[in-house]
């Protein structure tokens, strides 16, 4: 089996270097060279790693076909590109629907939308996919852990969620540059507010079954310092404002 990659971003990457991790049997990954430098190191770090240059040729030679180009670019190619009926399409494009991509590609075939994230690259994370697909959900739960969405409306939910990563990261960012600020030695203060959140994250995995409220309640002691930071962030509405930009996000995935 060969994994044709169109487009070679970050989350291209990450998908791609966690198969490379991965169990999963194939033959060779063809990906595209529309960023040069991904796709050159992709194709220094792993041996069943290629490079063609047309987007063409990776659907001729392969039998998983992974869309990751942005909306823009998705809408100005796909429609020119021509797809087999035996290809299995799995589109990583935001906002471009499953009727949508089907009227671009023009032939039936199998087509899911996946939404994967960069931890993929350690084999870690959520993949929520629709339509369920019992190939696709199988490969995923190689490199991560399958969501399988029935309706796509409710999908856009996830894809929302999504957007809020970088301002996840930002904000590990404003912490440990705040203890930089107090004198604390740059690795020391990154390591610490990376290994903090990383160690919550799992608590919070491993207690998942339960309501995440008791997890806020528990966290807290009369009069401690996590009540009152809660209590300073609940006061200044950041987590209303968290609610006001999902809503955002999601109004400009239904346009």
């Amino acid at each position: 089996m060969n994994l044709g990659f169109i487009g070679t971003g970050k989350i291209a990457s990450s998908v791609i270097t966690g198969i490379c991790k991965s169990s999963i049997k194939y033959e060779k990954i063809i990906i595209s060279s529309r960023n040069k430098t991904i796709s050159n190191n992709l194709k220094k770090k792993f041996k069943k790693v290629s490079i063609e240059k047309k987007n063409q040729n990776i659907i001729d030679k392969c039998n998983w076909i992974f869309l990751c180009v942005t909306p823009q670019v998705g809408k100005k190619i796909i429609k020119d590109l021509k797809f087999k009926s035996n290809q299995t399409i799995i589109s990583f494009i935001s906002t471009i629907t499953l009727s949508e991509l089907k009227k671009m590609i023009k032939i039936k075939t199998n087509i899911t939308r996946a939404i994967p994230l960069p931890p993929i690259s350690l084999k870690k994370g959520p993949v929520p996919i629709f339509p369920p697909n019992k190939k696709v959900k199988n490969f995923f739960n190689k490199i991560g852990s399958t969501i399988e969405i029935k309706n796509e409306k409710l999908s856009i939910n996830f894809w929302a969620i999504s957007g809020m990563m970088a301002s996840y990261y930002n904000m590990l960012k404003i912490m440990s540059d705040w203890l930089i600020k107090k004198g604390i030695k740059k690795n020391d203060a990154q390591k610490h507010i990376t290994s903090l959140f990383l160690a919550l994250s799992e608590d919070a995995y491993i207690n998942s079954k339960k309501e995440l409220k008791y997890l806020v309640k528990d966290s807290q002691t009369p009069k401690g310092l996590n009540e009152q930071g809660l209590k300073e962030m609940s006061k200044q509405k950041v987590y209303s404002h968290i609610v006001k930009t999902l809503n955002n996000i999601y109004k400009r995935l239904n346009n």
